[in-house]
């Protein structure tokens, strides 16, 4: 079976949404149900990660070797990665709301994200700005690749070396140390490969019909 993947993909967020929201979680304070929302808001941003990291390794092998065929899997991948980003974002806002008691709090790791996502969005102002293809693939991985360097100073580096209300952040405790127990992750694992694989999914959608566009301009 060529497509097992995608079989595997649909299992697993099934199991994710169903196991999600029904099988028992840890009673914490502040959380209590919410920390459902786990499965969601933390795999998303660790599929856009995944998403705009590969995005890198394409940017590299346009420099490398001028292929235009790199630079759009480059931007499908890029594209894909923000979905889930903005995705990720929401659900965070959500969680903020029912935990902290406001959508958007002047944390450290939420005002980095929410840059992060800009600086990504420029990207794709970046490339509608510049017609010649051969240029627009140079100046588009060259940006980002640096975009993904901020990504990482901005969500991975910055929450750690100041106070910030994440877990696992500013001096707080990770879930694993504390309530992440064996009937989460039960469910988290598979939602993290589960969302990662749906991202793979809809890039591979949308690359192919990027490849169809383009040899029809040709």
């Amino acid at each position: 079976m060529r497509n097992w993947w995608k079989v595997l993909t649909i299992i697993l967020l099934l199991y994710t949404v169903v196991g999600g929201f029904l099988i028992e979680v840890p009673r914490q304070v502040i959380l209590y149900e919410t920390i459902r929302n786990l499965y969601f808001h933390v795999p998303m941003w660790f599929s856009m990660i995944f998403l705009f990291m590969l995005s890198v390794y394409y940017s590299i092998r346009t420099l490398s070797n001028g292929q235009l065929k790199e630079d759009r899997k480059a931007v499908e991948l890029v594209n894909v990665g923000i979905v889930f980003g903005v995705l990720g974002t929401l659900t965070g806002s959500l969680w903020a709301k029912y935990t902290w008691g406001a959508w958007w709090t002047n944390d450290v790791k939420l005002n980095g994200a929410a840059i992060s996502m800009l600086i990504y969005f420029a990207y794709l102002i970046l490339r509608g700005s510049i017609e010649e293809e051969e240029k627009k693939a140079r100046i588009s991985a060259v940006y980002n690749i640096f975009a993904f360097v901020l990504l990482i100073v901005f969500i991975g580096i910055l929450p750690r070396m100041t106070d910030s209300l994440h877990p696992g952040n500013g001096g707080n405790p990770g879930f694993n140390n504390y309530d992440l127990d064996n009937n989460m992750k039960m469910v988290f694992y598979p939602a993290v490969l589960g969302w990662i694989l749906l991202g793979m999914w809809i890039y591979n959608i949308r690359f192919r019909m990027r490849e169809i566009k383009a040899k029809l301009e040709s």
